[in-house]
């Protein structure tokens, strides 16, 4: 698989190279095993947005989301009302999608639902941590039969825009799997950091 080598020369992902944006994202975030349930929210939101777009596109507009969805704490998100929809409609900061907007509201409230089930949504999410042979070389797939089961579950409990290829990468960046491609410079930290990770239960 063909890298990328950025100003400081070392090999990275080749997806890193369509804006130097991505350098620090790839780095510092795209990955690394996280059980932060404000986090895990904020990630499978901005995957949502993600369809059928570019992910340069949600990240130039982070910022933008935070501000817009309380930070992504999902019990502030939960209250949110037909008013709000109607006034983030006409933020030009944010993606201004009906749908997508009323999906993070409805999956706010559907994650409480969950957190009463597990009693955090980081012990859901790692319950579907794919197996090893459910993967082929890295960054050769779009899903894996992990991410099919947790979006068919998550659909059954009412969460919507979570189809397989968007819970899928959001398996690929908060770390449910390492798909550093291989050469990456980052690729062993990932490996080690995840080998070393306490899994939520």
């Amino acid at each position: 698989m063909t890298l990328f080598h950025g100003p400081d020369d070392k090999p990275r992902c080749a997806w890193v190279a369509q804006t130097p944006d991505f350098i620090p994202y790839h780095d510092d975030e795209w990955g690394w095993p996280i059980s932060d349930d404000r986090h895990l929210f904020e990630k499978i939101c901005l995957e949502s947005f993600q369809s059928g777009l570019s992910w340069r596109t949600i990240l130039s507009k982070r910022e933008n989301f935070r501000s817009a969805f309380h930070n992504f704490d999902l019990h502030r998100v939960a209250e949110m009302t037909e008013r709000d929809v109607e006034a983030l409609l006409h933020d030009a900061g944010i993606i201004r999608h009906r749908g997508k907007i009323e999906a993070v509201i409805n999956n706010a409230q559907r994650a409480r639902e969950l957190l009463a089930e597990t009693g955090t949504l980081a012990a859901y999410v790692w319950s579907w941590e794919p197996k090893p042979e459910e993967l082929g070389a890295p960054q050769s797939q779009t899903t894996c039969p992990s991410a099919i089961a947790m979006s068919k579950d998550l659909k059954k409990r009412g969460w919507k825009f979570v189809g397989p290829t968007t819970v899928f990468a959001f398996m690929q960046s908060m770390g449910l799997l390492n798909d550093h491609a291989e050469g990456c410079c980052l690729r062993p930290a990932v490996e080690e950091a995840r080998a070393e990770f306490t899994r939520p239960a």
